[in-house]
């Protein structure tokens, strides 16, 4: 398989995957609902850079660790689990009603601005081993013999990236659409409360899974 047949078939992959309702997606629709277009797009770009990350390290190989070392994994495993847990607990604590005035809007994001979001959904990517698994799984068989393969780990990535960032901008003006009815204070902590719940439903099945 030349580069550019690998490029297409790998994209027809990770196409399905995106497009699959998955935290990513609970994560962004949340923020862009809740916060407003700049913190989605901040969580968008820390998804998208930990993939490229991902995509970095199991091409010079350093995330076949994840599937060769089990302490690794588990390690990882756990502190994903930990932090998934520990933001949809905050997400469903800030939605009580005596905390509805704090609620972040478009006019005044959610603490810690776009370095926060960023972060949130950079950290969302990294601390999930089942990504590095799957990239370690489905990222070498596209790589040719003869291409660079850190070259070509991160030029595949980057095509699972531009895939996610169509999509978001798909999600993102969606609720912007839909932002006008879904002001409501009442509304806005209903949206807190289920997304907590996907999240930490996410950490409680990270936290069942084996390697």
């Amino acid at each position: 398989m030349d580069i550019y047949g690998s490029i297409a078939s790998f994209a027809v992959i990770v196409g399905l995957l995106t497009l699959t309702p998955g935290l990513d997606t609970a994560l962004i629709l949340r923020t862009s609902l809740l916060a407003g277009r700049r913190s989605a797009w901040a969580v968008v770009l820390g998804i998208q850079a930990g993939t490229l990350v991902w995509g970095l390290l199991t091409a010079v190989g350093l995330s076949a660790l994840l599937t060769a070392s089990q302490v690794a994994y588990e390690v990882l495993r756990w502190a994903g689990v930990a932090y998934l847990v520990w933001m949809g607990g905050r997400m469903i604590w800030n939605s009580r009603k005596g905390k509805a005035e704090e609620t972040a809007t478009p006019e005044r994001p959610e603490t810690g601005g776009w370095g926060a979001a960023f972060r949130r959904g950079l950290l969302t990517n990294l601390l999930n081993p089942k990504m590095g698994a799957f990239y370690v799984a489905i990222l070498p068989p596209f790589i040719p013999d003869d291409a660079p393969h850190a070259v070509m780990g991160v030029l595949l990535a980057g095509v699972h990236v531009c895939e996610g960032l169509l999509w978001s901008a798909l999600l993102i003006g969606f609720t912007a659409l839909m932002r006008g009815w879904l002001n409501k204070p009442s509304i806005k902590r209903g949206l807190d409360r289920i997304t907590g719940i996907i999240v930490i439903g996410f950490g409680l099945q990270l936290a069942t899974q084996q390697q």
